[in-house]
């Protein structure tokens, strides 16, 4: 028979127990918790960009380039008159280089005509205009270039292509500009004048 204190001490064994699984309980949670934790680490990038710029410049000598940035500052070609004015059958050359300044991206150089003025002279004229090698612009070195805009041209006429021009200013491109006054050239041309301003579009790439 089991007596009164021998169920007070069965009793007290097993609160021990109990309080002894939630005590491990509560460390098992700590425990648990401690394991979630985590380290922290970032990596960062930054960049920062500064647009560049495209200009070109232009030469009447091949040498000495500055900006001509509008018709009013239009560099003068240097066409050279047998002996000082145009007859029939006559043709003059002037040279017009162009190339990017220093700094500047690369792009092209696209040649527009713009609308002659003068006393009438433009409608007798005819012209072409092609890149060359070197900065000689003459008969010789005309003859051997490449077509921008074909022999025979109205004074209005632009060029047929574009011209690549590189980065920095490291390549000029030579233009040889001949204009010719026809045999056929009536007398009626006699003591006309014209002149004709040039753009030279140049476009980023």
């Amino acid at each position: 028979m089991i007596t009164r204190r021998e169920v007070r001490e069965r009793r007290r064994l097993r609160s021990r127990r109990l309080r002894a699984v939630l005590a491990g309980g509560l460390v098992l949670g700590i425990g648990v918790a401690a394991t979630l934790a985590a380290w922290n680490d970032s990596e960062y990038g930054s960049a920062s960009f500064t647009a560049g710029k495209f200009d070109i410049v232009g030469a009447v000598d091949g040498t000495t380039f500055s900006n001509h940035a509008t018709a009013g500052t239009a560099a003068t070609l240097n066409f050279q008159l047998a002996p000082t004015a145009m007859a029939p059958g006559n043709s003059t050359y002037a040279l017009f280089s162009v190339k990017t300044a220093n700094p500047s991206v690369a792009g092209t150089v696209q040649l527009i005509a713009g609308t002659p003025t003068g006393t009438g002279l433009a409608a007798h004229l005819t012209y072409g205009v092609r890149t060359i090698t070197g900065t000689a612009c003459n008969s010789t070195t005309y003859a051997a270039g490449t077509a921008v805009v074909a022999d025979g041209s109205a004074l209005t006429a632009g060029g047929a292509t574009a011209q690549a021009v590189t980065a920095n200013g490291a390549a000029p491109v030579n233009y040889c500009f001949a204009v010719t006054l026809p045999l056929a050239a009536p007398n009626a041309a006699q003591g006309l004048t014209m002149t004709q301003t040039w753009q030279f579009l140049g476009t980023s790439s």
